[in-house]
């Protein structure tokens, strides 16, 4: 038995793919709910009431589901080009504390009109610096990203835990450490009201779109492609690497500082250490589950987000640890992996 790269993957078989890998962490992770003594079926039928049952838990749950796209396409942009961005999480909390600072010291007291746009883009920016360092690292001395990328989640979040500690410290929050909070002419709208769905929403399925446009109809997104596949080709076909990751870290680290200012603005108003649950990690696993594709980005951070809220209704009702909804997660993207290694490769005997 030997593996034999397939020369061509089938349309159908690559649409499938997620669909199988989750179809597969289901049933394994059913196993467990089992072992756990509850039904199965009425397990799952139990995470869907609770992700989907009522107004409040569908509007929770594309709350959750927005900074996931977010991060999920800055991970699936770096990814499709070799860029191996880990550090989502830093970049998420850099993005959250330099638009709690802008909104609450430089423009609080703009019009909402031109502040909310000032926002996003300093905390974007701030995303996008933060991952700059370890690519410029790598082109110049050759350094790994994975292991700087990594590491710089550590010193971004001890660097706001800093921030809203001292110079940033609400002093109204009775000794609560977070920071000063941003204008309300700084908060995004609501999209309903009575509900915490808020326009980041509309940024990040907006911004997927656009991804999904340049990645397959402009030459950045041709190149982009040609410099994860075979990067010695595309040099040799006069692509500009450096150029080209250069313009791929200024999308994908201003998309993870974008997913923090988004989640301040929209969400909280402030910033706590406890701001993210992980948003960062899981959007690595959100841009696998969708094969690296922005538009399948969107599906996966709802698939993800449904599993985080719906369990802790699971939870609730039948006793369950909520903590099955972090392995059903895990299990997929295990699963995902392999499916995507049988979309490239077939067995033959």
């Amino acid at each position: 038995m030997r593996f034999e790269r397939r020369e061509h993957r089938p349309v159908a078989l690559v649409i499938a793919t997620p669909l199988i890998a989750i179809a597969a962490a289901l049933a394994i992770a059913g196993v467990l709910i089992a072992i756990a003594g509850a039904p199965v079926f009425e397990a799952y039928w139990r995470i869907l009431l609770g992700a989907f049952g009522s107004r409040l838990s569908a509007t929770e749950t594309l709350t959750r589901a927005t900074p996931l796209i977010l991060t999920g396409l800055a991970a699936a942009v770096a990814f499709r080009a070799r860029l191996w961005n880990i550090g989502g999480e830093g970049q998420f909390y850099l993005g959250a504390i330099t638009a709690a600072w802008a909104g609450s010291h430089l423009f609080g007291t703009w019009p909402s009109i031109v502040q909310i746009p000032l926002l996003l883009v300093f905390g974007a920016v701030a995303g996008m610096i933060l991952l700059l360092v370890p690519l410029w690292l790598r082109l110049r001395f050759s350094v790994d990203e994975v292991v700087t990328t990594l590491l710089l989640n550590f010193v971004a979040v001890l660097f706001v835990s800093m921030l809203i500690d001292t110079v940033l410290k609400d002093p109204l929050a009775f000794g609560w450490p977070q920071s000063q909070s941003i204008s309300e002419a700084g908060m995004l709208p609501k999209l309903l009201a009575r509900s915490r769905l808020h326009f980041g929403l509309v940024i990040a399925i907006l911004l997927a779109l656009v991804l999904a446009f340049v990645q397959s109809r402009t030459a950045f997104g041709m190149q982009s492609r040609a410099a994860g596949l075979n990067p010695q080709g595309a040099a040799f076909a006069g692509v500009p690497l450096g150029k080209t990751l250069v313009a791929v870290a200024c999308i994908s680290g201003g998309l993870a500082g974008l997913a923090g200012a988004v989640e301040v603005m929209g969400v909280q108003g402030y910033v706590t250490t406890n701001l993210s649950p992980g948003y960062g990690y899981s959007g690595i696993v959100v841009a696998m589950l969708a094969n690296l594709n922005p538009l399948g980005v969107v599906l996966a951070g709802l698939f993800t987000a449904t599993m985080f809220v719906g369990a802790d209704g699971m939870s609730r009702s039948l006793g369950i640890p909520s903590y099955i909804a972090d392995v059903i997660v895990a299990l997929s993207l295990l699963s995902m992996l392999v499916a995507v290694f049988f979309t490239q490769y077939r067995i033959r005997r």
